[in-house]
């Protein structure tokens, strides 16, 4: 397939699977298609009108803010104020924005950059990490659901899993190896920080979360999203929730990230080195909907490139078939389990399975 940026006819010998198939095989990503200098984007990215008509849902509304949490003197004094902050946010919005919480800027930074150097390489250096296999450790990709989704978003991605939080540094590419692993380094601290903050938030105690290991893999997500000549028709990320117990993102100054709350897109404004955590689906599993894992999308823009990086935490690679169900700690007569035990690799499987689709994965667990 040459890289074209033609928008194919309605007519009905229209094949999808050819055309992702052969856009697949350039391993050029959409940021090839802009360096071809497309003027129109591919029908493959072209979403269906009930997904773009949500774009017109009130993003201006000043009635709602994500919150916005201080973790300054989380140490000390302000430790119980900061976890009913955090019970508050996860509780109703899923989401909060975290400043002063230990990460350099100038990690977070470098970390930016990292990324942006990474996808800007020339397309002939980055086909070498271009894998659709889940199990490689590290890899170049454009949409993890390319083939299943019925409109493909307009991003690039390179994922690095750490299992057990570990992975071997000379694996990385070069170009960003030493931004990705500050990076993480950092992040491992500061999860295990918040993994204290949500336990006691749940009421429990400060090790809970850790006790039953199911935060002990992470798996870093570095996104670009490139300028697109017509974002009115395609989306940087459909409206999805995360099969995570927890995700940490870092998102550049760009903008486009919104979380739905109430029923209105709200977007989460970039802050100058702040991190952002969300709840993930499993998290919301275990708790029985205490606290709530909840959809967001990233809209397709004419400026950028916009780069993030989405760190997902799982269980540690021995307890990836552990069961998990909702704990016994948020039942009672008058508050019966809502889901059925499953484990990562059942949930993985079933995410994977039917792609971002606008719909959570989480009703297909329930009893």
């Amino acid at each position: 397939m040459e890289v074209t940026g033609e928008v194919a006819d309605n007519r009905s010998d229209y094949d999808r699977a050819k055309e992702v198939e052969e856009f697949d095989e350039t391993k050029a990503g959409v940021k090839g298609l802009l360096d071809s200098g497309v003027v129109k984007i591919p029908r493959i990215f072209i979403h269906p009108p009930e997904n773009l008509q949500s774009a017109s849902l009130d993003t201006s509304s000043l009635h709602f803010q994500v919150p916005v949490i201080d973790f300054d003197g989380f140490a000390s004094g302000r430790w119980k104020g900061i976890v009913s902050e955090i019970g508050k946010a996860a509780e109703t919005w899923g989401f909060f924005q975290m400043v002063n919480h230990g990460v350099p800027v100038s990690v977070i930074d470098e970390m930016i950059e990292g990324v942006r150097r990474f996808h800007e390489q020339p397309r002939e250096v980055k086909m070498e990490w271009y894998s659709r296999d889940p199990k490689e450790r590290v890899r170049y990709y454009c949409n993890g659901d390319l083939h299943v989704s019925k409109a493909a978003n307009w991003r690039d991605s390179i994922a690095c899993n750490y299992d057990d939080y570990l992975l071997d540094s000379d694996a990385l590419p070069l170009v960003c190896r030493k931004s990705i692993g500050d990076y993480m380094e950092c992040l491992i601290t500061l999860k295990k920080t918040l993994s204290k903050l949500l336990s006691e938030a749940l009421g429990l105690s400060s090790d809970f979360l850790a006790s039953i290991d199911c935060m002990k893999t992470a798996s870093l997500v570095c996104h670009y999203y490139p300028f697109c000549p017509e974002p009115d028709l395609t989306l940087g990320a459909t409206k999805h929730s995360d099969p995570s117990f927890l995700t940490i993102l870092l998102q550049d100054n760009i903008g486009g990230l919104q979380v739905l709350n109430q029923n209105t897109w709200v977007d989460i404004v970039p802050m100058k080195g702040a991190l952002i955590a969300n709840i993930g689906d499993l998290m919301q599993l275990i708790t029985n909907d205490k606290f709530k894992s909840v959809e967001h999308r990233v809209l397709a823009r004419r400026v950028g490139p916009r780069i993030s990086a989405a760190c997902f935490f799982y269980p540690s690679t021995a307890n990836k078939s552990k069961p998990y169900g909702p704990l016994k700690e948020f039942l009672s007569e008058n508050n019966p389990p809502i889901y059925r035990e499953t484990h990562h690799r059942e949930y993985q499987a079933y995410y994977r399975s039917k792609g971002q689709d606008g719909t959570s994965a989480l009703p297909h667990f329930k009893l």
